[in-house]
């Protein structure tokens, strides 16, 4: 008798170790159906990059502090004919708002990079609220356009920025090439961050003000061109709606 207790005990968990992997097999709406069946939330995820089938890139700028070379940086891009994605917290908006215009009338691409460049994963929801709206109404002040794109300072974020970034319309964007130009590397080291990791659907962060940016961005945009990628803003790679976006934050297309 005490073998059959032992025997049916084994049993049952075996059988709930079968239903956990089913579960976990089975998806509804993104979501596994382990995660419905036992009640977790399952952690958002930005956009990382994006899978695609064409050889397109996109460079990202996020702009805080200094803005010495930025008009250089346009220039390099006008020389390349591409345009970019510029990233911009909101005290920086209001310090370079000349450069801000420039950036705008030059075709490229604004969003925001939070009004005070606080890690938001540790802020409250209303003061997040408070640094999505107020950069975006700057950022709408200088260029008299919506506002669609958001990074989060430090790539840090949880399920609650994200939820609130979406009640603003705002696609979160992250990056899957990261140049380090921050670190202050030679342009020959970003180049070959670059050409080791871009692959289609790439997003690529740089710093508009880092030491080596400028020699970097041309190395960069010459090695992309040889190798036939097609470079422009984060909107013109990402899918606008009708998609979805994996846990290693991929965005795919439905």
């Amino acid at each position: 008798m005490h073998f059959c207790v032992v025997k049916s005990k084994t049993l049952k968990i075996c059988a709930i170790m079968l239903l956990v992997v089913a579960l976990l097999a089975i998806s509804f709406n993104g979501a596994s159906s382990a995660q419905v069946f036992f009640g977790y939330a399952p952690r958002k995820v930005p956009i990382y990059n994006v899978d695609t089938t064409e050889k397109q890139v996109a460079i990202s700028f996020d702009a805080a502090w200094g803005a010495d070379k930025t008009e250089e940086i346009l220039a390099i891009l006008e020389e390349f004919d591409v345009n970019a994605t510029f990233f911009l917290v909101g005290f920086w908006v209001d310090e370079y708002t000349d450069i801000v215009k420039k950036i705008d009338e030059a075709g490229c691409e604004i969003g925001t990079h939070s009004n005070t460049h606080k890690d938001m994963a540790k802020l409250s929801e209303a003061q997040v609220r408070e640094e999505l709206s107020s950069s975006i109404e700057k950022i709408k002040n200088v260029t008299e356009k919506d506002v669609e794109l958001f990074r989060a300072p430090f790539g840090s974020y949880n399920n609650q920025l994200l939820n609130v970034a979406e009640e603003f319309s705002l696609k979160t964007i992250q990056w899957d090439v990261d140049t380090l130009d921050w670190k202050g590397i030679s342009a020959s080291e970003i180049n070959k961050r670059v050409l080791e990791r871009v692959q289609n659907g790439s997003i690529i962060l740089m710093h508009n003000n880092s030491d080596n940016v400028l020699d970097g961005l041309r190395l960069v945009l010459t090695s992309l061109k040889n190798k036939g990628y097609k470079v422009g803003c984060v909107s013109d790679l990402v899918y606008s709606d009708n998609y979805t976006i994996d846990r290693n934050g991929v965005q795919h297309s439905n």
